[in-house]
């Protein structure tokens, strides 16, 4: 079966303002973020890709455009199963002002129990069941027509990146916010017959994020992924 390389986006306007983009149009990456998405073709060189595999939405696009300028014979797909939860009336708002909402506290500690308010919004566990769907499916297809141990990229979220993880590790989905995936990170994850490795997670290549905030670190995980170092 195959090797799913996951990477994140790279850094967006939304994460630099604190803003919970979900699935809102004109998204794409700042400055900072269009710097990694340019490292990211250096970063892979050496893995062979049969196929890259992207969430609709223009940030993970964006992300994804060096990489393909440097291998134009690359097959590339869009997946909607691999965008981003669908926050519903959370979607263009400040993280600081949703951490004072009550369903803040049950995305924390209880994420398999929250549901998105408004139209359209999802539960946390659909967006998981998406996700890991669509990865198996995508499985099946890469092998069929790659062969057994071809490798595929996918380009998606923080949110979707951690459930898949979550999902190959056994982890009851209450434990995901436990998991931290920055912005243009690679986690890799070897599907076999029988389970599921976990061979690379939120490798970014730099180690800034490591250092010592000085604020100090909160306790909460940040809802759409973490933005990387300070």
């Amino acid at each position: 079966m195959p090797i799913v390389i996951l990477v994140r986006h790279g850094r967006s306007t939304a994460n630099a303002d604190g803003v919970l983009a979900g699935w809102s149009p004109g998204v794409g990456l700042d400055e900072h973020g269009t710097e990694q998405a340019a490292t990211l073709a250096g970063r892979l060189a050496g893995m062979p890709l049969a196929a890259v595999v992207s969430s609709p939405l223009q940030r993970c696009r964006e992300t994804l455009a060096p990489l393909l300028a440097t291998r134009p014979e690359l097959p590339s797909h869009t997946e909607e199963r691999f965008g981003e939860c669908k926050y519903g009336d959370w979607t263009g708002r400040k993280l600081t002002d949703l951490a004072d909402e009550p369903l803040w506290k049950t995305v924390q500690q209880h994420p398999s129990a929250a549901v998105f308010p408004g139209e359209g919004g999802e539960s946390i566990r659909a967006m998981q069941a998406r996700a890991v769907d669509a990865v198996r499916d995508w499985n099946t297809r890469i092998e069929a027509e790659h062969g057994e141990g071809a490798a595929y990229l996918v380009c998606s979220h923080g949110d979707i990146i951690k459930s898949l993880i979550a999902d190959a590790l056994g982890m009851h989905l209450d434990l995901f916010q436990r998991l931290s995936v920055d912005p243009c990170s690679v986690t890799a994850i070897r599907y076999t017959p029988l389970r599921p490795f976990l061979i690379r997670l939120g490798d970014t290549g730099e180690f800034g994020g490591l250092a010592p905030h000085p604020r100090g670190a909160g306790a909460d995980a940040v809802v759409g992924g973490a933005t990387g170092a300070p």
